[in-house]
């Protein structure tokens, strides 16, 4: 079996979660990891595995089919994004909802350039709960979408956090307001404000000598991540964030309340409870690889999401196996 040749860029949590997941796939295999560290300080799993310099990648466009791209959303994918999309097939995690459209408008202008294919935003959300709000939308079009994260640690908050000057380490957690969820469940169809969905808890390592209020009002008040919502802030030691935060867990879930016919109530729920967040998105980003690869072959070049790709092409098995086994 020829397979497909993976690059992975960033070797951080998500990093070392695809390279758990490519493991897995037996028609792939990692080529090597770029990092803009120095490659001797990058200890992957497989000894086999190349570990370069970030700036070494462009040598290997005729070596890697797919480069999965594990940098953060707040200011690595924005660059890496359309800088890594001209010269390779990509997938990327890329979580701002907000600035999702001109991220797509840069990346797939130099996936055009490159005649390359880009998946962007691929994970469970956006990503697998996207998938959930489109097809509860068009199936029950008479219906409100509810959609709720946690109790779990968020990787790109907690990385947008830590970007914060003064902060030597944080994480932040998602918290559904129990209330909010029962009313949903119930089939009341509230109208809930983004603060009334969900609180945000930020535990953060401060340097010593930081102004800790000046780090609190930049969590509080920033834009796209926590400006909306009711956020508690606590300074610890790192000791206590080692000990206490250094699990991953994370889950949500998207509920479609709406109605059918005579006015009669239908409620689809889709709900996921994650041991390691990370690993999971990686297991996403993989699976999103395959397809990236498959639709650059059948020359669907240019950005791509998760809307725009046929679900058969996540899967290593053929059509014929895929109506046979699980339709």
């Amino acid at each position: 079996m020829e397979k497909i040749k993976i690059g992975i860029v960033g070797y951080g949590n998500l990093g070392r979660g695809t390279e758990a997941a490519i493991e897995q796939n037996r028609d792939m295999e990692l080529v090597a990891v770029f990092s803009r560290r120095n490659p001797e300080d990058v200890h992957v799993k497989n000894p086999q595995v190349k570990v370069l310099h970030i700036s070494d990648a462009e040598s290997y466009v005729n070596d890697i089919d797919v480069m999965i791209l594990c940098g953060g959303s707040a200011t690595d994918l924005p660059e890496q994004g359309p800088e890594f999309a001209k010269l390779f097939n990509t997938i990327d995690s890329y979580d701002t909802h907000a600035k999702i459209p001109e991220y797509y408008s840069a990346v797939n202008e130099a996936a055009i350039s490159g005649k390359k294919t880009s998946i962007i935003s691929v994970g469970w959300d956006p990503g697998m709960f996207s998938l959930n709000r489109l097809m509860g939308e068009a199936i029950l079009p008479e219906g409100a979408t509810y959609t709720f994260w946690g109790k779990g640690l968020s990787q790109g908050h907690s990385d947008a956090v830590r970007r914060i000057e003064g902060v030597k380490g944080a994480v932040q957690y998602t918290i559904p307001i129990e209330e909010a969820v029962e009313r949903v469940r119930r089939g009341e169809n509230p109208e809930l404000t983004t603060r009334e969905k969900h609180l945000r808890e930020c535990y953060v390592v401060a340097e010593e000598g930081a102004d800790l209020g000046r780090i609190e009002k930049e969590i509080k008040t920033m834009p796209n991540y926590f400006a909306d919502y009711e956020t508690t802030v606590h300074f610890i030691s790192k000791e206590e964030l080692e000990k206490n935060h250094a699990k991953m867990l994370h889950g949500g879930f998207v509920i479609r309340s709406g109605k059918t016919g005579e006015g009669t109530n239908q409620i689809v729920e889709y709900s996921l409870k994650l041991d390691s967040n990370p690993e999971f998105t990686s297991s996403i980003l993989v699976a999103y690889a395959r397809a990236a690869y498959r639709l650059n072959a059948l020359g669907q070049i240019g950005a791509k999401t998760v809307f725009d790709v046929p679900v058969g092409l996540l899967s290593p098995k053929s059509p014929e196996q895929l109506r046979k086994e699980l339709l």
